[in-house]
Parts: C-alpha cells; sequence; structure tokens
C-alpha cells in the first residue's frame, strides 16, 4: 500500500500552503499547474502500483494494511509542520535530524520495553545479533536518505520536496523486481499497473523538479519566516542567513574533542557489530543488485556535491 503512506504528499500540500504561504501566487503562470498535474500524477502512479502490489498480499490482512497505511500517511504529513517551521526559523538539517533521531530512539525504546519488557528485548536483539549490522547499515543509508529529504524541505519547502522525496517507490520498485524477482508469474494486469504507475510517477516528478517557485512566491516564504521569526523570538539576520543557505555571524566553529568522541563512538559500534554479522542467504540477482548500487552511489555523490557548492551544508 505504498500509495496510501505517501498520501503524506498530499498532506505536505495543504500544509504547506496552509501555514507557511508555499504556493501562493504558483499559479500566477505555468508553473503553478505544471506543479499540480505533476502531484496528482504522482499519486496517480503511486495507486496503480499499490494495486499491483497488493495483489501478492495475504488472505483477510487487506484492510489491516489499508488502515496502517493510512495511519502512516497521516503521521508523516502532519510532521512535516515542525520541519518547516524550524527552517523557516533559519535551523540547520544537521542539527535538526540529529534531535529528530534522538526524539525516534527514545520513543521506540519506550515502546519497546514497554509492549515486551527490558528482558525479552534484550534477548531478541541477543538472537539475531548475526544480522544486527544490517540493521544499523540500513538505518544508516535511510539518515543519510532523510537527509537530503531535510535539506529539500529547507530550500524548496515541502509542498514540493516531499512529493519529490516520495520517488522512493520507484526505486523500490527497481530493487523489488529486478533484484529480489518480486512479481513473478504476474499476469499482464498487473504488469500493465506497474509499468503505467512507473511512468506516470516519473513524468509526475518532472513536472514537480521543473515547476520553479516565482519571485511573488519567494516574497511570500519571507513573509512566513519572518513571521516564524517573532513568534520564537528568533534574530532576524539569523532566520535570513538560514533561508540563504550563509554562515550568520562569523562563520563556522571548529571542532571539540566531544565531536571526535562521538565519531570514534559511532565507528566503533559499527565495526563491533561487523565482526558478529553473517551475510543472510537470500535469492537476489547480484548483477542488477550492483548495477542499482552503482547507480544510486552515483546520484548521491552527484546531489551531496551540488548541495554542498550551493549551500555548505547549512
Amino acid at each position: 500500500m505504498p500509495s496510501l503512506w505517501n498520501a503524506n504528499s498530499l498532506l505536505g500540500i495543504f500544509w504547506g500552503f496552509l501555514l507557511f504561504n508555499e504556493l501562493h501566487y504558483a499559479t500566477d503562470g505555468s508553473a503553478g499547474w505544471v506543479f499540480l498535474g505533476g502531484a496528482t500524477a504522482m499519486f496517480a502512479g503511486a495507486t496503480l502500483l499499490a494495486f499491483a502490489s497488493s495483489s501478492q498480499a495475504a488472505p483477510g490482512k487487506g484492510m489491516l494494511g489499508v488502515i496502517a497505511a493510512l495511519g502512516t500517511g497521516v503521521l508523516w504529513g502532519t510532521m512535516y509542520i515542525p520541519y518547516r517551521k524550524a527552517y523557516l526559523a533559519g535551523m540547520n538539517p544537521l542539527s535538526f535530524l540529529t534531535f529528530f533521531t534522538v526524539g525516534e530512539l527514545v520513543t521506540m525504546m519506550a515502546l519497546a520495553v514497554g509492549y515486551t519488557g527490558a528482558a525479552v528485548l534484550w534477548q531478541e536483539l541477543m538472537s539475531a545479533r548475526s544480522v544486527l549490522f544490517w540493521l544499523m547499515l540500513g538505518g544508516f543509508v535511510w539518515v543519510i536518505g532523510d537527509l537530503f529529504q531535510q535539506y529539500a524541505a529547507k530550500y524548496v519547502g515541502i509542498s514540493r520536496g516531499i512529493p519529490l522525496s516520495n520517488t522512493n517507490q520507484l526505486w523500490g520498485l527497481l530493487w523489488g523486481i529486478l533484484v529480489f524477482h518480486e512479481l513473478q508469474g504476474g499476469n499482464r494486469t498487473v504488469y500493465s499497473q506497474v509499468i503505467g504507475g512507473s511512468v506516470l510517477m516519473g513524468l509526475g516528478a518532472l513536472a514537480i523538479a521543473l515547476s520553479s517557485a516565482s519571485e511573488r512566491e519567494h516574497s511570500s516564504w519571507r513573509d512566513a519566516a519572518e513571521r516564524e521569526g517573532q513568534r520564537y523570538g528568533v534574530e532576524e539576520g539569523y532566520v535570513r542567513a538560514g533561508m540563504e543557505g550563509r554562515e550568520f555571524a562569523g562563520g563556522g566553529k571548529r571542532r571539540t574533542l566531544i565531536d571526535y568522541i562521538l565519531i570514534a563512538g559511532t565507528t566503533a559500534v559499527f565495526i563491533v557489530l561487523a565482526t558478529a554479522a553473517r551475510v543472510p542467504r537470500m535469492d537476489m540477482h547480484l548483477p542488477w543488485a550492483a548495477a542499482l548500487a552503482a547507480a544510486m552511489l552515483g546520484l548521491l555523490l552527484s546531489c551531496g556535491i551540488t548541495l554542498w557548492r550551493t549551500t555548505g551544508f547549512r
């Protein structure tokens, strides 16, 4: 049900327009209509892909999946409100994501201990220690992707950034079909839905990427930033520098001992888990896995270098 939780794109557009002056004056020209058409196409494409994936759902479990996916979409769509408020006030995505991740860890630890108990949780972690490294590695990749999403939310807004980031569904589709042999044995209808949905999502993402904000829309963003700065008592120069990707008042600070301790500690955790890791047995198409991994790394490097040159990761 990816399209249902990717309904957070629609909520992101709604909250961006209602609360943060995004898309105001966007319909002055053709760019606004291109954006709206792209968002509609992406959602339609995601719906087709969801129909295709639902064909493999366990009997009688489809409704549970629908309810869970809708709840995910609502929560994910609403969490973009503090994202945008923080970035309009000039906050750095690195700082935001650090604190955000701590909140996730504390919440999940509380839920796990509350539902299973500390002893059971520890036993399960120990019994799964041979795969903990791969779970940590997955979390590492997720955080890097989320960091890019945070910069998108800061510099292009949640109305544009969130729909574009939801093209992750296309990457998941490629990995599922080409690497893990999903949808094998599917009928012509399933493949038509997959191909049609993928094409629609790709065209929708392209349309959104081409719908650049006008100067009047940027002016409305600045009004929203000024409002947030006044509400939380943030200095105007800091807010302006944050929106423009500039350093405020004197440049960056030098690294301290605690920075190096954190980096060394994190690296040590990965090394210790890697020594106990075992490669799980999976039916994979290795050439396609290598090709997709190379494509993703190439995209990561090109986007990262461009972001660094433009904003200095501020």
